[in-house]
């Protein structure tokens, strides 16, 4: 991580390096900055260009899958939008069901197939297709009929849209967008999964509740695994510009740890209390999915804790797919913040990316 020793020199110019008016030095100044702020993925390939006319395919018709295609629609994010999967009656009855509420949609094509070539050209491929954990089955075992499934899905994808973006949402998702990438052959910086995105929310969403303010104005991470793993950087929380933690400190505000706890355990618990009200999540993820699709495809450059190649990064050593906070633009993945982690924080996202690599070393891929 590049410290203030780096580049000791440089007094920040808040103007765009790329702005006329702005002095060559100041644009140098401006870059080195980002440079430091930002590390891009080992091996990146920012070749992709835009387009102007957006498609996306969603593989899979599932409540999870009809849940981002139609936040995608409603967010008029998709001049196209393509769904495949395998039941052939479900899949064409989803279509039809979208294409009866043109009238109340932003203009969009929706097309459906159980063959693959319906997606050729897409800009970028959701994946939410894959099988349910059985009772009582392990990770490693649901991970392995994962497998299974993806060996017959992603090579279909990289054959007809060669230049995507795959964007894993099925469960468990770490081990799954590893799987997705090493299937894909594509470069690090276009597969990634939703990883703890959604996670983030719920752990917002909760503070918000409780400080009586908006999500919006809570800002914090939980990153590493989606799963039991998760880590929530409690240092870096903040409310409308204000750490929370160094606060309550600052304050003589009693907190303990067990509350912080607390909240962390809700956080990884909502996905499940979700499923046991009723039997399976959709609207949260589906939201989650359309905004990274947004950051994508409007370049918005937004940082969301998603799934990524995380081998380097926060001196994790092994190539493992976990959640890190990523810049997202139209190429993908465009760089990981450098998040000032404490010590503890960095060794429960080191232990977090150790877990997920004992699974994924098992894979069959």
């Amino acid at each position: 991580m590049a410290t203030a020793e780096t580049y000791p020199n440089i007094v920040f110019d808040w103007r765009s390096e790329t702005a006329e008016h702005v002095p060559e030095s100041a644009r140098k100044v401006a870059f080195d900055i980002k440079q430091a702020l930002f590390q891009p993925l080992p091996g990146a390939c920012p070749s992709r260009t835009a387009t102007k006319i957006s498609k996306i395919t969603v593989v899979g018709v599932g409540n999870v899958g009809m849940a981002c295609a139609q936040t995608i629609l409603t967010q008029n994010l998709a001049d196209e939008l393509a769904l495949v999967d395998v039941d052939p009656e479900k899949l064409r009855g989803e279509m039809l069901d979208l294409q009866h509420a043109a009238a109340f949609l932003p203009r969009a094509k929706i097309v459906a197939n159980t063959d693959y070539k319906v997606s050729e050209g897409s800009d970028i491929c959701i994946v939410s297709a894959g099988a349910r954990q059985r009772n009582g089955e392990s990770r490693l075992a649901l991970v392995q009929r994962n497998v299974a499934i993806f060996k017959s899905i992603i090579p279909q994808l990289v054959k007809y849209s060669p230049a995507a973006i795959l964007l894993i949402i099925s469960n468990p998702v770490d081990a799954l967008t590893y799987v997705a990438w090493k299937l894909s052959g594509f470069p690090s910086n276009r597969v990634f999964g939703s990883g703890t995105n959604l996670d983030s929310s719920r752990f917002r969403g909760l503070l918000a509740d409780r400080l009586d303010v908006s999500a919006h104005n809570v800002h914090g991470y939980v990153i590493g695994e989606h799963g039991d793993s998760s880590v929530p950087v409690w240092s870096t929380v903040n409310i409308g510009g204000v750490p929370i933690i160094e606060f309550l400190k600052n304050m003589g505000i009693p907190y303990s740890q067990s509350t912080l706890d607390e909240l962390h355990k809700m956080v990884i618990g909502g996905a499940y209390e979700v499923i046991k009200l009723k039997g399976y999540t959709s609207w949260a993820i589906g939201y989650s999915v359309a905004s990274l699709v947004n950051s994508l495809l409007r370049d918005q450059r937004c940082i969301h804790p998603v799934s990524v190649c995380a081998k380097g990064f926060y001196g994790i050593k092994d190539e493992v797919y976990l959640s890190l906070p990523t810049q997202l633009g139209y190429t993908g993945v465009m760089g990981v913040l450098n998040l000032p982690l404490t010590d503890e924080e960095r060794e429960k996202l080191q232990q977090s990316a150790k877990t997920l690599a004992e699974v994924q070393d098992q894979l069959d891929i």
